[in-house]
């Protein structure tokens, strides 16, 4: 015969009643509250919808130059004009050269080196469409040049000289123009020929003509030793023509 034994019910908690489980499955069942900074710290505290609302009313900084929560570009000065590069004098001081007989020379009292670079890479780039890589032996006889040019002046004049080395630099600069075109045509002659030869004579004398006419007219002190201010100009301008001939 069979001995039955009685088992107690279990119970099973239900989906909808939370109590039904117990204290523990009561407490795994409540979610953690979120963090919450706390409100004593002045850097803690910000509600977030406020300060998107407050950036896309209006922009963040209101400067001198607005107006109405908009900035105002109208009244600023274009960029080349803030670096100090002035397109127009820079075209201004180039057609004064391209006359050697009537050079402009109050125009060239406010020296600058835009103008200058601007003709010294155009040479370095005509020599290196010819092939001859050049960049570095440029620049050197650019400096040696602006140099020598200054001292020398400086010397004939004496105490009467007042030429300085930026003002020498940007006539030396701006002068350079002939020699730029001489070696835009040298792509076109024969290298090292007669021709190439004579049209660089001419060229140089064009440069230092007009170099020597500025450099007189720019500086006291000067008229009385022109011969030998052209002489070194010559020598300046003879020394860049012959990376174009040979």
């Amino acid at each position: 015969m069979a001995k039955e034994f009685k088992v107690p019910p279990v119970a099973f908690p239900q989906a909808g009643n939370p109590t039904a489980g117990g204290p523990n499955i009561q407490q795994r069942r409540m979610a953690a509250p979120p963090f919450q900074p706390n409100s004593g710290i002045p850097f803690m505290s910000f509600d977030i919808g406020s300060a998107a609302a407050s950036t896309s009313s209006g922009p963040i900084y209101s400067g001198p130059g607005t107006v109405g929560g908009s900035a105002n570009f109208d009244d600023e000065e274009p960029l080349l004009e803030e670096l100090g590069i002035h397109p127009e004098q820079i075209w201004s001081k180039i057609r004064s050269v391209l006359n050697p007989f009537r050079v402009n020379h109050t125009i060239h009292k406010d020296s600058d080196l835009s103008g200058p670079i601007l003709l010294y890479m155009s040479f370095c780039l005509f020599q290196l469409l010819a092939g001859k890589i050049q960049f570095g032996v440029i620049l050197g006889w650019i400096v040696v040049s602006s140099i020598f040019l200054y001292v020398v002046f400086n010397m004939l004049a004496g105490r009467a000289g007042n030429l300085d080395l930026h003002t020498c630099t940007s006539v030396v600069g701006y002068c350079m123009l002939p020699v730029v075109i001489y070696s835009a045509m040298s792509l076109f002659l024969p290298q090292g020929g007669i021709v190439a030869i004579v049209a660089a004579s001419v060229f140089v004398l064009w440069a230092t003509r007009a170099s020597t006419g500025l450099i007189v007219l720019l500086a006291d002190g000067g008229d009385e030793h022109r011969g030998l201010i052209a002489y070194a100009c010559f020598l300046i301008y003879t020394l860049f023509s012959l990376l174009v001939v040979f």
